[in-house]
């Protein structure tokens, strides 16, 4: 593994004001040098409250957000109004108050056959529109360290050969999933892992341990071609 940051928040609310203000940072740099950034959102708790704060910061940065181009690492395999979906919460909590307007969900039950179907799909349209990485990759990372929709010992670790997979038997509900692959997470410049809460803090000494495989610890499988920063409270770091 590539060496990686370690910022230490106090508890989550400062962890995600941090957060949102390097991203509203960053966005703000490559839009003053005339890049039309893309970025990645992840879902959870820690990843709302991050993009609640960036709605809130947004109104005074100079953040053209209809010049954001944005993307998903994951998505549950469900109708397209279920509470479940990432990109619903992300449209609730900040993409439409902000305005973005190049937002890429990854299909629903509405859009495609199955979680295959929609998988290759998705892929075809990263193809189309993405720029072929990400300013920004932001991933979540659960207490059996997974990452995206990767979970441990699963098939879908070893595709290599596509954007995204199907997944059809996440250990965790909904069962169905799309996820992309670890050929795609690692196509970003700056990745950033959020975790937050005792309950994460193993997983995350396990992802940024010495040693360990990428079977038993998905999340050790992505890295930023740049940099990897891994925004943790002290609750998540607290095994570190």
């Amino acid at each position: 593994m590539s060496e990686s940051r370690i910022e230490v928040h106090p508890d989550a609310p400062t962890l995600a004001t941090a957060v949102a203000g390097e991203l509203i940072a960053r966005l703000e740099a490559a839009q003053a040098s005339g890049h039309v950034p893309q970025i990645g959102l992840t879902g959870g708790t820690i990843a709302e409250a991050v993009h609640r704060e960036v709605a809130r910061l947004s109104p005074s940065s100079d953040v053209d957000w209809g010049r954001v181009v944005v993307w998903f690492g994951d998505e549950r395999f469900v109708a397209p109004d279920s509470p479940d979906r990432n990109a619903g919460q992300a449209r609730r909590a900040f993409l439409d108050e902000v305005g973005a307007i190049e937002v890429h969900e990854m299909p629903s039950t509405a859009d495609a056959t199955d979680a295959a179907a929609g998988a290759t799909a998705y892929g075809a349209t990263m193809r189309e529109h993405g720029a072929g990485q990400f300013d920004v990759l932001m991933l979540g990372i659960g207490p059996d360290g997974h990452v995206a929709s990767l979970f441990p010992g699963h098939d879908a670790l070893a595709v290599d050969d596509r954007v995204a997979v199907g997944v059809l038997d996440s250990p965790k509900p909904p069962p169905e999933r799309i996820s992309l692959t670890f050929a795609a997470l690692n196509r970003a410049e700056s990745v950033w892992f959020l975790a937050s809460g005792d309950g994460k803090s193993e997983a995350v000494a396990a992802a940024l341990a010495t040693d360990g495989t990428v079977q038993a610890t998905p999340a050790r499988g992505v890295t930023g071609r740049d940099e990897t920063i891994w925004f943790l409270d002290h609750e998540a770091a607290a095994r570190l």
